[in-house]
C-alpha cells in the first residue's frame, strides 16, 4: 500500500514510519529535513521516498495545493495540521483519490476535564487557539465522512514524549533537567495547590501503534475519533514521587498556591503549568481498545525512566 506521511520526522513520525515500512508499505515522507530526530536513520529509512519542502511557505505560496493534488497515494497520514486552511486544502487535493485519511489531533482539543476518564464523545471545551484549531479539523472531517463518506479519522494524541523527548515534567512544565536534578538530589521542589492536578502522557511509539492499527483496522476506524494515551493518567505529586524513587529519595515538596508558583519558577514554565492545572487531563482509551485493539507499551512510569535514562547516558543530568 502507498502510504504518505506528512511531518514524519517528529517524534510520532520517528516512530510511525519504521512501522510501516516493516509492514511492507511503500511509503513517501514530507519533511524539511530528510532525516528522522528521534530514531536510527540506518534502519527502515532508506527504503523511504522523500519530499523535502517546508509546508508553511507552500501553504502561502499556494504551491501546497498543488503538490498534494499531484501526489498518488492509498492512505494519507497528516502529523502536522494545524488549522482548518491546511486541512482544507488536504481535503480538496484527496476527495475521491483516498482509501483513508487519518489526521493527528490532540487531547487538548477536549478542554479541562469535568468527567474522568473523558471519553471522545463528550463535548470539546478548548481553551486555546491550539485546541480550537484541531477541534474545527476535526469538526470539518467527522462532518465529511458523514456527508459524503470522505474516509477519515482522527487520532488524539496526550503529551507525546520518548526516549530523547522529555515528558511534561513533574511540575507540569518543561523545564530542561531542572525538576530531575532537585528530585535525585534531595532539593526543594515546589507543586501547585495540592499537587492533585492530572497529565495525561503517551510515548511516541504508541501513538505510532495507533496510527498504524486504524489503517490494519480500517472499517472500525472511519468517521471515528480516538485518544492515544498511556494506560492511566498521573498526578503531579506521584510523579513526583516515582521520579524521586527512582534516585532512592523521598522528594522533598513544598505545596505552594498556583499564583505563587510564579516565585519559583521562570514566566514560561509558570504558564505552562498554569495551563496543565486548568487542563488536568485524565483520557479513556476503551474505544480504541474495544475497535482497534490498541495496546499501549509504555506506562507512564515507563515513559519517565526511558527519558532520565537518556538524560543520564548523555550527560544532560550530571549527578556527580
Amino acid at each position: 500500500m502507498k502510504i504518505l506521511v506528512i511531518g514524519g520526522t517528529g517524534t510520532v513520525g520517528s516512530h510511525l514510519v519504521p512501522r510501516l515500512v516493516q509492514g511492507g508499505h511503500e511509503v513517501s515522507v514530507i519533511s524539511r529535513r530528510p532525516e528522522p530526530y528521534y530514531t536510527n536513520p540506518d534502519i527502515a529509512w532508506p527504503a523511504v521516498n522523500w519530499i523535502s519542502t517546508d509546508r508553511g511557505k507552500e501553504t502561502a505560496s499556494g504551491e501546497w495545493a498543488k503538490r498534494m493534488a499531484d501526489i498518488e497515494t492509498d492512505v494519507v497520514m497528516d502529523l502536522l495540521c494545524y488549522s482548518g486552511e491546511q486541512n482544507n486544502i488536504m481535503y480538496e487535493a484527496f476527495k475521491g483519490r483516498v482509501q483513508h485519511f487519518i489526521n493527528c489531533g490532540s487531547i487538548w482539543a477536549y478542554g479541562p476535564s469535568e468527567r474522568a476518564p473523558y471519553e471522545e464523545h463528550f463535548p470539546r471545551k478548548p481553551i486555546d487557539s491550539y485546541g480550537g484549531g484541531k477541534v474545527e479539523i476535526e469538526t470539518f472531517l467527522m462532518k465529511k465522512f458523514q456527508e459524503e463518506g470522505f474516509p477519515a479519522t482522527v487520532i488524539h494524541p496526550g503529551h507525546i514524549c520518548a526516549r530523547k523527548v522529555l515528558p511534561i515534567d513533574p511540575q507540569g512544565s518543561r523545564d530542561g533537567v531542572g525538576v530531575y536534578e532537585k528530585l535525585a538530589t534531595g532539593k526543594t521542589v515546589h507543586l501547585p495547590d495540592l499537587g492533585l492536578a492530572t497529565l495525561h502522557h503517551v510515548h511516541g511509539d504508541d501513538v505510532a501503534q495507533m496510527f498504524e492499527l486504524a489503517m490494519i483496522h480500517r472499517e472500525q476506524a472511519l468517521g471515528q475519533s480516538f485518544s492515544a494515551v498511556a494506560p492511566y493518567a498521573m498526578s503531579l505529586l506521584g510523579l513526583t514521587r516515582f521520579v524521586a524513587g527512582l534516585f532512592g529519595k523521598e522528594p522533598n515538596i513544598e505545596l505552594v498556591p498556583l499564583e505563587a508558583m510564579a516565585e519559583h519558577v521562570s514566566e514560561q514554565s509558570f504558564d505552562i503549568i498554569r495551563q496543565h492545572i486548568i487542563m488536568s487531563l485524565c483520557v479513556s482509551i476503551d474505544k480504541a481498545k474495544r475497535l482497534l485493539g490498541y495496546a499501549p507499551r509504555y506506562t507512564t512510569e515507563q515513559i519517565f525512566v526511558e527519558a532520565i535514562d537518556y538524560l543520564l547516558e548523555s550527560g544532560q543530568l550530571d549527578l556527580q
